[in-house]
């Protein structure tokens, strides 16, 4: 019983970005810097390890925690057991840049398998390290109702290399209220969803809550979509995150698009605050609003959220090296994930002058738009045919299964008029088939074929047409290609597997 409970209590927030924009609501409001002193708790830093890895003056590292624990109001949004301990659901790495123009989140899924080093008990002893454990278990380290940021700041410190600054963590009843105070969020749904989709123990499919297409929601709604999981895709946690991150952008969308003025936004610190919980280094206001200042200039396109490079282990979740040692690599030099140096970046997006990762081959599928339907078993073929298309430049549109799982050839289907678009689409997918349809679109049917060949590099991914080299030091395909701008369409990559 106990291990069905913990499985429904997940609020997978994805809050990374928004929530350094969130404090963005001070600015200039010095009337209301009590009020906000007043809502701010700071968790002990004494239990953050001394052996860490040494501080960088290249851009600045936050990790934010989005936690499921049910004291404080939390229980009545979400259910469960309001005396239990608690527990984290989302973790995010945010790396600002320098230059406070370009920023990466890089979401840790919770089950990743990690060494968690060891962590101080409330009795004040500390804990011996714990090989290939969870990752969400650092946070239960000593049982308390409030958590452990610090052994999950010290987990991620280990697994990364990198030092972390700063530590938020965030209830989803604060997370609630957030999305109320912005009047709602856009969000998209790749199809119909119903209650048994957000709760798998029904019997029955219970209600629709959501219908497929864009919609805004906030309050218990928002909190509703972001801790969908069943129903979408595989199912899998890697596909919630999927739609966190979009989530995630269409907040920060939204906060821009009202105006960063002390009007608008001191509802929103306001609401954030109260149930945001942070390291001593932002534990005032003055201090949350020096940090949020730097983050003004911020372009939504260099905006990226990506996931730590990953595969399956069974149940769990395995780190794939060196994937993510190139991309701790990457964010400790301040380098983006296209190989660029960020201090030399102003107000151009990335990739607007200078190559992407694939050099010109992002060209090729400029205004092309492409649906991916997995005509296999085969787990995280979409994502990858999908991180293909977009290191092209094409817009994946969806990524889910096909209603024939069966298939052996990838077929390339075409509307009428785009069989020129199609015959682009198929310089991805060597030796695929491309065919007539009569609805419009362009669609790809994998088949056994792709997943039984080899995965192609960033280098072996350019068609011979192209006439530049990607950056030396760019990252490898699988971890680019898989990045979400704040600027992305809200009903892109919404579905994995």
């Amino acid at each position: 019983m106990r291990g069905r409970q913990r499985k429904r209590r997940g609020v997978r927030l994805g809050l990374s970005i928004t929530l350094a924009l969130l404090v963005l609501a001070a600015a200039g409001v010095g009337w209301a810097y009590m009020r906000l002193d007043g809502n701010i708790d700071t968790f002990n830093a004494d239990g953050i390890s001394g052996d860490r890895p040494s501080a960088s003056t290249q851009g600045t590292n936050v990790l934010v925690i989005g936690t499921d624990a049910r004291i404080g109001g939390n229980d009545e949004l979400g259910g469960g057991d309001k005396s239990d301990i608690g527990r984290s659901d989302t973790a995010l790495l945010l790396h600002v840049y320098a230059d406070h123009k370009h920023a990466v989140a890089v979401s840790i899924p919770r089950d990743t398998l990690v060494e968690i080093p060891p962590c101080k008990l409330p009795d004040g002893s500390w804990t011996e390290p714990r090989i290939n454990t969870m990752f969400n278990a650092a946070y239960s380290v000593g049982e308390s109702a409030k958590g452990n940021p610090a052994c999950t700041q010290n987990t991620v410190e280990k697994l990364t290399g990198l030092r972390v600054d700063h530590t938020m963590v965030v209830d989803f009843k604060g997370f609630a209220k957030m999305t109320e105070a912005v009047g709602g969020v856009q969000v998209c749904l790749p199809q119909d969803i119903y209650q048994r989709d957000l709760n798998p123990n029904r019997t029955t499919r219970g209600d629709q809550i959501f219908a497929k297409g864009p919609q805004t929601v906030s309050g218990q709604k928002a909190l509703d979509y972001v801790r969908i999981r069943h129903g979408i895709g595989d199912g899998s946690d890697i596909g919630r995150i999927q739609r966190q991150q979009a989530f995630v952008a269409s907040l920060i969308k939204k906060v821009k698009s009202d105006g960063l003025t002390p009007t608008k936004l001191f509802p929103l610190a306001d609401a954030a605050t109260q149930s945001l919980t942070v390291d001593p280094g932002l534990g005032s206001a003055d201090k949350l609003i020096s940090f949020a200042m730097s983050l003004r200039d911020m372009d939504l396109h260099n905006t990226k959220f990506i996931t730590l490079p990953w595969r399956y282990q069974g149940e769990r979740v395995a780190v794939v090296h060196p994937d993510a040692e190139a991309l701790w690599a990457a964010l400790k030099a301040d380098r983006t994930l296209d190989g660029q140096d960020a201090g030399n970046h102003q107000s151009e997006r990335v990739g607007a002058t200078s190559p992407s990762p694939s050099g010109s081959a992002a060209a090729v599928g400029t205004g092309i738009s492409v649906a991916v339907y997995d005509g296999t078993t085969v787990t995280g073929l979409a994502a990858r045919a999908s991180d293909a298309l977009k290191q092209h430049g094409f817009t994946v549109t969806k990524t889910t299964p096909a209603m024939v799982r069966t298939q052996t050839k990838t077929v390339i289907e075409y509307g009428p008029g785009q069989q020129g678009q199609a015959e682009k689409v198929a310089q991805v997918f060597p030796g695929a088939e491309v065919t007539s349809a009569a609805a419009p679109g362009i669609s790809v049917i994998l088949g056994r074929t792709y997943a039984d060949a080899p995965q192609p590099t960033a280098s072996s991914a350019t068609p011979s047409s192209a006439t530049e080299s990607p950056a030396p030091t760019a990252l490898p395909t699988g971890v680019a290609g898989t990045a979400r701008s704040a600027d992305d369409d809200v009903c892109s990559n919404l579905s994995y597997g």
